[in-house]
């Protein structure tokens, strides 16, 4: 439905997008994710139209669209800040962008909107007078009005408390499903790319560092970037040896490697949750280590345990699952062990900037 081939932009002598190519099918919900400064927020309005590319072509439903104006283009768009028109009610504001109706047609539509973002009853209220929610509610429904050929959602819930923005991931979630549009979505917030999106673009210093399903950034990130931005994972630096052991500290842990020659430096990432935590009784198992509790964070249904293993020399997050009493163990404080699962473990490349240091 839409084809983005080799979008460049730059602002004076700083590049912000470097030759971005990506496709999106029709009824998906794709996320840009990404931290401030990736070009995100670039590339959705080169998409409606406000900014224009240095190079590269866009073409919708097979149209080149590339020179079109944004009024021309029939998006939809939901900016951060709600955009609503102060002076308007939320009824007028959800109108305006039905302009050359009949009035009957245009209030039979408004009604219709209102409805479906559950606020009939507020149409007379002006945006003052309306919650953060609220407005954003509104705002979605000015952009679903004109029944738009794909919508655009600029960080639409970074302005909202977390109760309001859970809440409205499923609203925005379920209306897309509903109507089956193609929406593209802007975000800084992981939660939100992963509980959302059908599919995520991981943007990174004006590129595309990986693109797949939410699972498949999860389970398999392919750079230490995404596995650091995309969850929380330890990465352990260590040294390829063969096929199936990597030196980490001074000691060989046995980890699956078929992508590392012998003497390369590595990342190997785990997820906290994947890290075992046993009592300080000697025990066989593979990839068992030593290791000092040295702080535990309460996080509601888990607890964070911050370790320092010896033998491996580094530090290692776990997380502990709480039961109905809140209660650690007795003897997860002072010495425990830690296993590292062979499968959870997977190698990374190692940063340049760790690279140039071990050369």
């Amino acid at each position: 439905m839409l084809h983005i081939e080799h979008i460049v932009k730059s602002y004076n002598e700083s590049t912000v997008l470097r030759g971005i190519d990506l496709d999106v099918e029709a009824g998906e919900f794709v996320s840009l994710l990404g931290p401030s400064g990736c070009g995100k927020t670039t590339l959705l309005r080169i998409l409606c139209g406000i900014e224009r590319a240095d190079q590269g072509r866009i073409h919708f439903n097979g149209d080149d669209i590339t020179g079109w104006p944004a009024a021309r283009r029939g998006f939809g768009v939901v900016f951060q800040s709600y955009a609503l028109f102060p002076n308007l009610t939320a009824a007028q504001n959800i109108a305006f962008g039905l302009k050359g109706q009949s009035a009957s047609a245009v209030r039979e539509r408004v009604a219709e909107m209102l409805a479906l973002v559950g606020l009939s009853n507020q149409a007379q209220r002006y945006p003052a007078q309306l919650s953060g929610g609220q407005q954003q509610r509104i705002a979605l429904a000015r952009a679903l009005a004109p029944k738009p050929r794909l919508l655009l959602l600029d960080e639409p819930l970074s302005a909202l408390d977390a109760q309001v923005r859970t809440e409205l991931r499923s609203e925005i979630r379920e209306l897309q499903r509903k109507l089956g549009i193609t929406c593209i979505m802007v975000t800084h917030d992981q939660e939100e790319a992963l509980t959302m999106a059908d599919r995520i673009v991981l943007m990174h210093h004006g590129r595309i560092e990986q693109q797949g399903s939410p699972e498949q950034l999860y389970a398999q990130p392919i750079s230490h970037f995404a596995a650091g931005f995309v969850g929380r994972m330890n990465l352990l630096p260590g040294v390829a040896l063969d096929e199936r052991h990597v030196q980490i500290g001074n000691t060989r842990v046995v980890c699956v490697n078929p992508m590392f020659g012998a003497g390369e430096n590595i990342l190997v990432g785990v997820r906290p949750e994947s890290v075992v935590l046993h009592p300080a009784h000697p025990t066989a198992l593979t990839n068992l280590f030593r290791a000092r509790v040295m702080e535990t964070s309460f996080l509601g249904p888990m607890v964070l345990v911050r370790l320092y293993s010896p033998s491996l020399d580094c530090q290692i997050e776990a997380q502990w699952p709480l039961r109905h009493d809140s209660r650690l163990p007795d003897w997860l404080q002072g010495e425990v062990l830690v296993e590292l699962p062979m499968p959870a473990l997977q190698p990374l490349a190692a940063p340049e900037a760790l690279q140039r240091k071990a050369a």
